[in-house]
């Protein structure tokens, strides 16, 4: 609700400027999903998508090679005609076809000269330009009567503290580019993943986030995570059943050396094994078992697929970019495999 109320604010208040325009906030990760893991940092995130202005296009340019999990793009901000279309009965300004003598004086600035570094929308500009935005919002949203708002400062997204004095919520806004009609979207921070955090197992897959480019948007699988949860809470007949056996391990089991992702990934394979129909609060200490059982086999093989990359059994609910409906399922224990050590570690840990 808080989200929504702020979104009606911002699209009003830059109705007149050619800065992107906020979609409907999206929630992602553990506290939306419906489960947290006791390390849970207490944040809970939404993933807003940008839309470009009028006058503009966004178009996605791959920024990395090498694994797809990994990737990053860059966000391209070219200019579109606006010769022919109208905005509340007045003929739109076009970057294209009018002089810059005319723009400068309606004062109609391009997005390519606020948020972009050269031709690509810049994360930190972006995030700085959203805090602003929200900062100068604040009291005219109805929440602002209740709450208190309290800014934190952050490089890649948009994080601030509400508070009423009985409780408080810590908030983190990302922001994303959303891959054609999909439910991929390139994002402003990157994930655990990609930070180094997929396992303490070998090297895993390493990365610069701390030196992350500006114009580098990391690619993000958790909208469509979030969406298959939801597809599962409608279908089983013990509504969290399946994710209190996720609780338990990302709880009870830290420290082993599984990151919470590692555990996640094994639960959702297995929530699409199945019959759901199966998923009766009566046998909760087996789906326990046959969680550890599937973790165990995947070790010996040295093989867990990515839930989303290669996956034919996703939702058809579920929308993939076409490209990335064709790819080969993607190994994230590929570095147990090559690091004989690394193996040997993991399956003691086990």
């Amino acid at each position: 609700e808080l989200m929504e109320s702020l979104r009606r604010v911002f699209v009003d208040s830059i109705s007149n400027s050619f800065y992107p325009v906020p979609q409907e906030a999206i929630g992602v990760g553990s506290a939306f999903e419906g489960w947290s893991p006791r390390e849970w940092d207490g944040v809970y995130r939404v993933l807003v998508p940008l839309s470009p202005p009028p006058g503009h296009a966004f178009r996605l340019e791959l920024n990395s090679a090498g694994q797809m999990a990994a990737r990053s793009f860059r966000v391209r901000v070219e200019w579109v005609s606006t010769c022919q279309r109208e905005q509340l009965g007045q003929e739109l300004l076009c970057f294209l076809h009018h002089s810059q003598k005319e723009l400068r004086r309606k004062h109609q600035r391009s997005l390519l000269k606020t948020l972009c570094t050269g031709s690509y929308l810049d994360v930190e500009k972006t995030s700085h330009w959203f805090s602003q935005l929200l900062r100068s919002s604040w009291l005219h949203v109805p929440q602002s009567r209740s709450w208190h708002l309290v800014f934190q400062p952050c490089g890649r997204s948009c994080q601030f503290q509400l508070s009423d004095g009985k409780e408080s919520l810590r908030v983190e806004v990302l922001f994303g580019v959303r891959q054609g009609d999909s439910d991929i979207f390139a994002v402003s921070q990157p994930s655990e993943a990609q930070r180094g955090g997929s396992s303490i197992f070998g090297s895993g897959q390493p990365t610069k986030a701390n030196i992350m480019a500006s114009t580098a948007w990391p690619e993000t699988y958790a909208v469509a995570e979030a969406k298959f949860f939801r597809h599962i809470a409608r279908q089983v007949p013990c509504e969290s059943l399946h994710l209190k056996c996720l609780q338990v391990f990302t709880c009870i089991l830290r420290g082993t050396g599984f990151s919470c992702s590692i555990w996640k990934t094994v639960v959702v394979h297995v929530l699409t094994t199945v019959p759901l129909s199966q998923w009766h609060r009566r046998e909760f200490a087996r789906w326990l078992w046959d969680i550890m059982v599937y973790l165990g086999r995947c070790l010996q093989l040295t093989r867990l697929e990515h839930f989303v990359l290669g996956n034919e059994r996703l939702p058809a609910e579920i929308s993939l970019p076409p490209a990335m409906q064709k790819v080969e399922p993607l190994n994230l224990f590929e570095h147990l495999a090559r690091d004989a050590a690394a193996h040997r570690e993991a399956m003691q840990a086990y």
